[in-house]
């Protein structure tokens, strides 16, 4: 009896320290995991303007008959979110109160641009409380900029130049676009691929904050 109580406690002891084995494993994998999908940025998948280069500038009247100025020059530090969606977009429609809380956090001036049928802007507007944010429906802003999926973001320095642009679905991507500005890189990717670099790699070169 006592052999058998022996072997018993010896068979336990191995099955909690091979089980501590495998989560101690499995711990490690999903640290792995985590470090190589690190926070992903608002992704490009436009041909438009590209970053760094001047945004094409509009001088016209949003819906309610507002005047609204896209690009050229703006105070010092002021920073412009270009938010291209359509009033049939559910996914656009969810987005539209973290745009307003990370348009007020950043300090950052949202335009909201859009095109289709009036009926479904006035809709879409009657449905959703856009305070003071500009509403503007221009088929030309979007092909000038060439967005070809909503809801798609482009960021704005003072001097009328891009800064970031990508498809957003989450506020994360939101905050992608004004830290690839802050860094001076293209994409938050771009930023996070240079820092994996062993040391004495090339890094891409950032673009050159406006002014420089």
């Amino acid at each position: 009896m006592n052999s058998l109580l022996i072997v018993s406690e010896l068979l336990q002891w191995l099955a909690i320290v091979s089980g501590a084995v495998v989560l101690l494993g499995l711990a490690r994998q999903v640290g792995v995991l985590h470090e190589r999908s690190a926070p992903l940025g608002a992704l490009v998948t436009d041909k438009g303007p590209d970053v760094g280069e001047p945004a094409p500038l509009f001088n016209m009247r949003d819906f309610r008959g507002r005047p609204v100025q896209i690009g050229g020059q703006r105070s010092v530090g002021e920073l412009q979110l270009l938010l291209f969606l359509s009033p049939t977009c559910p996914m656009c429609a969810k987005l539209l109160p973290t745009v307003q809380s990370f348009a007020a956090g950043e300090g950052v001036a949202p335009v909201i641009v859009s095109d289709g049928d009036e009926a479904d802007h006035r809709r879409f507007l009657e449905e959703h409380d856009l305070g003071d944010i500009p509403y503007v429906v221009s088929p030309s802003v979007g092909m000038r900029f060439q967005i070809g999926k909503v809801p798609y973001a482009v960021l704005i320095d003072h001097e009328g130049r891009i800064r970031a642009k990508g498809l957003v679905n989450t506020r994360e991507h939101l905050e992608s676009l004004v830290e690839a500005h802050r860094t001076g890189y293209a994409t938050l990717q771009q930023f996070i691929a240079a820092q994996r670099r062993p040391n004495g790699a090339a890094a891409p070169t950032p673009h050159a904050p406006a002014g420089s």
